[in-house]
């Protein structure tokens, strides 16, 4: 306290703006903003809980600048000539009482008591304090005596004293207030001396960061509510704002000391920031983004840097946990501009001549694009689309943000179509080859139609708009597809069948296969004897435990010395044709096509047949998986169940000819006639099994039920049902089963099935069953040791071209392992085949590297020598050894 005898209350005033001015907190926050509590049965020695409020002269008087107070020695007669002598009732003196946020002036009359002036300072300031008490000259004032009793000299300071009211986080108030109160100083130091001054006291700023975050740390295993509420003292403190102050320091070393603090929160690490407690920290890194973004500018780099890492922290952010703290409108507000500032990113980068984008950009594109759909879709409720009315202009928009992030939306499907436009001019210009290279950088077009994809749910039209695009550019598109590299996010491309050819689809479906990774703790070794072929392969693949197929397989013939990949694709071939064999149960072969298969009904003559459909599903989803053709194809009674759809009369046509007729003449017959009851049906099935004559209702009381033109519909569906449903669903359930075992993810087997049609199934599994085309195979041919002129190369094609069909499709199996060539023929192999010069004698046969598609031909000297090896080598007993006898 002290009197102000010579300055104007509206100078002082005046002063006190310019000083607050360039103070970093908020001038109008509350007390409660500050974590107080207003429970006041709280009684706690902890001297953190104490806040002490200074009465003190005016700070920008002469006498103020050598030290905070004036010496109390000083003091003396300024307002009072003599310690005897009495104030007039008339005097008033004048307080400065200083908060947390301002300075108010206080006004009191001598005889006022101390109480009344306690009194008279809550009420204005509004600080509800414990034991209130004025101190002076290191005693307290009695609260009932006045201030002319207490002998107060002329220009004294008073101290206002009381302990705040319990808070739940004193330590964290401690550390934030010492922590803002040490960069307030640095930034606030004037001159050479007065800054290695405040250096020299405030160098543990990083010190006092690590002990917040510390602090924050052992919340790890508490609630949410609490690690906000220390993140919360954070925040209202200031602390963010000061630090950042103090990076926009024209000082080298002020920059460097802000940058490695904020820093801190950057990166986590095991004692200072755990993983799970770095993720509630997101509003922090929001805060720190929004006032480098104000301040900097967003291409400095330390900005790049939060945001990077805020981006980060969202990914992992539980939005169901944030939704509880904060409103869904708030959030979606906060993320906007993100999404905002990213799409602007991608759309110049997609603008350039190379259209590349960097990696960095388009991963926190996605994650904030993420966030705000998950957001975005809690405010819309029921998940459903916003309607087009809201964001095209004709009525006023709910939300700010409805039409700006839709037209973001199209701006940048706009910019991706004329990206896709470009790569098909490259397409179609003749002799162009892009690199590799080239098609990685153009990988991203991909991920940016997956986001745009997400964001096609939200609007109404949407996705519309995408497929047109998707649609009008199917040849670049698929183009990209058939090059992307391994992603789960492109799935959603499978749904639209109508722009995606089969090789496009093929690598889609691929992806959701594990990767198949070479390393060698990751192989799964099988050693196999030829005699027990069905048998041991059933214990290597159906009992192993389905996580050690994930890798790849590692394959060998007992007594044989070959290896590699070559003997694994025999492996897949002769395992499937002996699964698949007409004289195994498990399968039937289709009338029409012996080539198509669907579960055997009777199959469970075998005790152990549902766990063979089992290791039937791993096998043929291990083929699929390392792009072996094993000849076999499924029928549609097969394929459709696996895919989880129901069957029609169409579809049984393959799996039973006689019964697909029947049921087809039954549809056909004239009404009258068949309600006269002619062929005298009711709902009960006849039939043959294991020698058994069976009789099935096919609903209750069938039998009793005649067929007419009424229900003829319903019988034939519900024939179909039992004999190509009912009757095979354990079979197909193992199948599916097993199939899932080898998947990636289990839970996309139905999906698969779902995404191909049978055909493209049929040439992923079975591969061409066409006649081979010869001139195609000497075309797909290279010699070493042999020029394509030798006679010995000459009599060879001579000979393969007067071979049957059947010969020359063993021939190949023996050169390459491979049975059934791809769809698109040898150029579907992957690499040329190979003739090279033997060493041996001419009384040796052919042999053969399939790992390489290598065929080893000694120099025969008569075209009779070679037809009569070459024919002994296509027997199908020789060709499975590779030449080795």
């Amino acid at each position: 306290m002290s009197v102000l005898p010579t300055v104007s209350l509206s100078a002082v005033i005046a002063r006190l703006r310019q000083r607050l001015d360039h103070h970093l907190l908020p001038s109008k926050r509350k007390l409660d903003d500050y974590g107080l509590e207003s429970d006041s049965n709280s009684d706690s020695g902890d001297p953190s809980r104490h806040l002490v409020s200074m009465l003190t002269p005016d700070p920008f008087s002469p006498s103020s600048s050598a030290a905070p107070f004036p010496p109390l020695a000083d003091a003396a007669s300024r307002v009072f000539p003599s310690s005897s002598s009495s104030p007039s009732p008339s005097s008033t003196l004048h307080f400065f009482v200083r908060t947390m946020s301002k300075t108010r002036v206080i006004h009191a009359s001598p005889f006022d008591t101390v109480d009344s002036v306690i009194d008279q300072i809550r009420t204005i300031t509004g600080i509800t304090t414990w034991e209130q008490r004025l101190i002076y000259a290191g005693r307290q004032l009695p609260g009932d005596c006045t201030l002319a009793e207490c002998s107060l000299e002329n220009d004294c300071c008073l101290h206002l004293t009381g302990r705040l009211r319990s808070t739940r986080f004193p330590r964290t108030w401690q550390v934030v207030n010492d922590l803002v109160s040490s960069v307030s100083a640095l930034i606030e130091s004037g001159c050479y001396a007065d800054r290695l001054r405040a250096m020299r006291e405030n160098s543990n700023i990083d010190e006092l960061v690590k002990e917040f975050l510390i602090i924050l740390a052992k919340t790890a295993s508490e609630s949410d509510e609490v690690t906000w509420g220390h993140l919360r003292v954070f925040l209202v403190a200031g602390a963010p704002m000061v630090l950042i102050k103090l990076y926009l320091s024209a000082v080298r070393e002020d920059r460097t000391l802000a940058e490695r603090a904020i820093q801190l929160f950057l990166r986590p690490n095991s004692e200072l920031l755990p993983k799970s407690v770095q993720v509630r920290c997101a509003p922090i890194m929001l805060e720190f983004c929004k006032l480098l973004a104000g301040t900097v500018g967003k291409k400095d780099q330390l900005y790049l840097s939060c945001r990077s890492a805020y981006a980060m922290l969202l990914e992992a952010l539980d939005w169901r946990r944030v939704s509880q703290l904060k409103s869904v409108a708030s959030v979606i507000v906060e993320l906007f501009p993100f999404v905002s500032e990213m799409a602007g990113t991608l759309m110049e980068g997609l603008s350039s001549e190379s259209m590349m984008v960097s990696t960095a950009d388009l991963n926190e594109f996605a994650k904030f694009s993420c966030a705000l759909r998950g957001a975005i879709q809690d405010w819309m409720g029921e998940n459903c689309p916003i309607p087009e009315l809201l964001y095209n202009g004709t009525q006023p928009q709910r939300e700010d943000w409805i039409g700006s992030l839709h037209d973001i939306y199209a701006d940048l499907l706009k910019k991706v179509d004329q990206c896709l436009k470009k790569v098909e001019g490259f397409l179609e210009k003749k002799g162009s080859v892009q690199s590799e290279i080239r098609w990685a950088g153009w990988s991203h077009i991909l991920a940016i139609l997956t986001e745009l994809n997400c964001f096609s749910n939200i609007y109404e039209g949407a996705g519309q708009l995408l497929h047109s695009v998707l649609l009008a550019r199917r040849c670049p598109l698929n183009a990209l597809i058939r090059r992307a590299k391994r992603s789960e996010n492109l799935r959603w491309l499978l749904k639209h069948k109508d722009v995606t050819d089969f090789e496009a689809r093929q690598n889609l479906v691929l992806m959701m296969f594990p990767d198949g990774k070479d390393d060698y703790d990751e192989l799964h070794e099988m050693l196999i004897d030829r005699s027990q072929l069905l048998a041991e392969s059933f214990e290597y693949i159906g009992q192993a435990d389905a996580t050690a197929l994930h890798g790849r397989l590692f394959m060998e013939f007992k007594n044989e010395v070959a290896t590699g990949p070559g003997v694994l694709r025999e492996w897949f071939c002769l395992v499937c044709q002996a699964i698949f064999s007409p004289q195994n149960v498990l399968f039937l072969s289709c009338a029409n096509d012996r080539r198509r298969v669907f579960p055997n009904p009777a199959s469970a003559v075998d005790p152990l047949h549902l766990k063979y459909f089992g290791f039937c599903g791993r096998v043929i989803a291990l083929a699929l998986m390392h792009r072996v053709q094993v000849g076999v194809v499924f029928d549609r009674v097969f394929f459709l169940q696996l895919a989880g759809k129901g069957l029609t009369l169409e579809d049984i046509q393959n799996a039973d000819p006689c019964l697909y007729m029947s049921c087809k003449k039954i549809l056909e017959m004239d009404a009258e006639l068949l309600d006269s009851d002619v062929l005298g049906l009711t709902f009960f099935r006849e039939y043959e099994e294991l020698g058994t004559h069976r009789v099935v209702e096919l609903c209750p009381g069938g039998k009793e039920i005649a067929v007419n033109s009424q229900n003829k519909e319903e019988y034939i569906n519900l024939l179909i049902e039992h004999c190509f449903v009912t009757s095979i669903s354990e079979q197909i359930s193992h199948f599916a089963q097993g199939f899932s075992d080898i998947l990636a993810n289990s839970n996309e087997q139905k999906f698969i099935f779902q995404s191909l049609d049978l055909e493209d199934f049929d040439r992923m599994l079975g591969g061409s069953d066409s006649v081979i085309n010869v001139r195609e195979w000497k075309a797909h041919t290279e010699y070493n040791g042999y020029k394509a002129r030798d006679r010995q190369i000459c009599w060879f094609w001579k000979i393969v071209e007067g071979m049957p069909a059947e010969q020359q499709r063993v021939l190949l199996f023996f050169w390459t392992s491979v049975k059934y060539l791809p769809v698109d023929g040898f150029g579907g192999l992957g690499s040329k085949l190979y003739i090279y010069k033997a060493s041996e004698s001419q009384d040796r046969l052919p042999a053969s590297h399939t790992c390489f598609y290598r065929l080893c031909l000694p120099v025969y000297n008569s075209i009779s020598i070679m037809r009569s090896r070459l024919h002994m080598i296509t027997q199908e007993h020789i060709s499975c050894t590779f030449g080795i006898w």
